[in-house]
């Protein structure tokens, strides 16, 4: 069952009405749908915030509009004041449950692997994974064991299995992740350090000979 979020219908779109409601706690927001009129709401900071935390970013919402039907949505974008920390602006995106949606899916890689056991440096490529599947069967995140690799072992796109319901769209040979051999420590040559050997040290404020004692 979808997580519920109540919204108030916004109307008045004046830039002193999106003030006030910012100041009383609310975030404005739209709602686009293909082939729908986009809607004007205003939604808690707070209870949006810990919904998108408790659901996921790829969840779907049923967002209660006053005076209106519920509507399923996906948050698409937000916008945040990273000075103030809070959010300014969110858009919902109204999903029709039997179509696919593409989005992006977070990578987890569980355990550690052996090559790092052993001295190997952990390249991650890729952070997220683009999926195709209707908004039920979207994953919460793809889990990578990483445990059984070694120095030199890569996985890409092509070594993961999808899961039913959803296809991963990205290119099979791209490189999620590689296991790097140790970097050698770069030793000094002879000389390099403390300068040209053999060079004499600089005196400060060295006596000319020629000047009067």
């Amino acid at each position: 069952m979808a997580a519920t979020i109540q919204a108030q219908d916004r109307t008045d779109l004046r830039r002193s009405q999106t003030k006030r409601l910012r100041k009383e706690g609310y975030v404005p927001a739209v709602v686009y749908g293909k082939g729908k009129e986009p809607v004007t709401v205003a939604v808690e900071e707070v209870e949006l915030i810990k919904n998108v935390r408790d659901e996921g970013r790829n969840a779907v919402f049923s967002l209660e509009v006053e005076g209106k039907d519920q509507l399923n949505v996906m948050l698409y974008e937000y916008q945040s004041d990273v000075i103030k920390d809070k959010l300014v602006h969110a858009d919902f995106y109204q999903v029709d449950m039997s179509t696919e949606v593409d989005v992006e899916v977070n990578i987890n890689f569980e355990g550690e692997a052996q090559g790092v056991k052993d001295g190997g440096v952990k390249q991650q490529a890729l952070h997220t994974i683009n999926v195709r599947s209707t908004p039920n069967n979207i994953p919460e995140e793809i889990s990578i064991d990483i445990s059984e690799l070694n120095i030199g072992d890569s996985i890409t796109v092509g070594d993961l299995n999808a899961g039913k319901g959803y296809e991963i769209l990205d290119d099979a040979e791209t490189t999620v992740i590689t296991i790097l051999p140790p970097q050698a420590e770069e030793v000094p040559e002879e000389g390099e350090e403390g300068g040209e050997e053999g060079a004499e040290p600089e005196v400060i404020n060295e006596k000319n000979d020629n000047e009067d004692e």
